[in-house]
């Protein structure tokens, strides 16, 4: 009489991070018996086991991910996928850094401590110059993400009294040096009809404007609107009305991973706008999750996200006509001698983005 041969549970890899285990036992054939065949089965077996529960405990790809800047509802839709666990479902794991602007996130791609950012459409300049990165997909259209603010006794009521003026900007080549130029050539005083002085992002620019070292600052709505709550600043101008047609964010890849690695770009995106659909289903827990990260009250926080969530571009695709601004004004502006590339600018090839 044969010996009944053993029951092997073998791990599967469930839903979520669920392990289930099924039983296999196996029948030796008619005359194996204990060794022969039934042994190189029962080896088989065991491998297989192995390599299922080697498959289930892999890990999700690391990807050092850059923001321009902290406190952005666009680049939130990173920190918010994250909490929802929505990139673990594409197999990454991003490891968040926040910049001051986007020349310092430029600068960690020259230094190659960052794989992927989120920065501004202007910035996609930098990659004409030599920067050793690309724009992948689009993020953000018009800039309903920056406004012009100054203390609430100021002298300056209208975008027509900031001709001359000083404005506080983030950093040389960022979104908000792009903006305080357009305004400039808007109004009909050309790319220098105000002046500029660089310090920091967000709150950094308060302390100046508030003890007058500057005349205004284009900053953050979001940092706009709670000093607003506070009665610190009025609001001259959104600048979404200076740039109806624009990119005002896209995610950009360094070239090594664009070179070696797109399929993890590919997934990253993924994730990304998958964080943006969830953020347009979910407003009550989406504002919940950014109130304490932008270190706002609720309120001011549903202010802002009624604001700026219409900007957001849900496929990730680079709209031509927003593109041949950009292109222009890198020309009008003195930033490049010569229109652009396309290709010089973005690698189109991961849009439209199908979560």
């Amino acid at each position: 009489m044969r010996n009944s041969p053993p029951t092997l549970a073998l791990p599967l890899k469930g839903r979520g991070n669920e392990t289930r285990h099924r039983s296999f036992s196996p029948s030796p054939l008619e005359g194996e018996g204990w060794g022969g065949g039934y042994l190189a089965k029962l080896c088989l077996s065991l491998c297989l086991g192995t390599a299922l529960l080697a498959s289930s405990a892999h890990a999700a790809d690391k990807v050092r991910a850059g923001k321009a800047v902290a406190t952005s509802l666009p680049m939130a839709m990173l920190d918010l996928g994250v909490n929802e666990g929505i990139f673990a479902k594409y197999g990454i794991e991003p490891e968040i850094i926040a910049f001051t602007g986007d020349a310092r996130l430029q600068q960690a791609f020259a230094a190659e401590s960052v794989d992927i950012g989120l920065g501004s459409g202007p910035a996609m300049a930098f990659q004409v110059k030599g920067a050793p990165s690309l724009a992948v997909a689009a993020f953000a259209g018009p800039p309903r993400t920056i406004s012009v603010a100054v203390i609430p006794d100021s002298p300056i009521k209208k975008a027509s009294d900031l001709k001359g003026k000083t404005l506080a900007i983030s950093t040389t080549g960022s979104l908000t040096e792009w903006l305080a130029r357009r305004l400039a050539v808007k109004e009909g005083w050309g790319p220098e009809g105000v002046k500029t002085i660089a310090l920091g992002a967000g709150a950094a620019m308060n302390g100046p404007l508030f003890t007058k070292q500057v005349d205004a600052m284009m900053t953050g709505t979001e940092n706009a609107l709670l000093l607003v709550e506070k009665k610190q600043v009025r609001i001259v101008t959104g600048m979404e009305d200076y740039a109806p047609d624009f990119i005002t964010h896209v995610v950009f890849a360094s070239n090594s991973m664009i070179e070696k690695k797109p399929e993890i770009i590919g997934r990253f995106l993924q994730g990304f706008f998958a964080s943006m659909q969830f953020a347009k289903a979910n407003k009550a827990k989406t504002v919940a999750f950014l109130a304490p990260l932008f270190n706002e009250p609720a309120d001011v926080t549903e202010q802002i996200y009624d604001h700026e969530m219409p900007m957001m571009i849900e496929d990730g695709h680079f709209d031509p006509k927003a593109v041949a601004v950009l292109k222009d004004s890198f020309l009008d502006m003195g930033i490049l001698d010569k229109k652009p590339e396309d290709a010089q600018l973005f690698d189109a090839r991961f849009v439209p983005v199908k979560p």
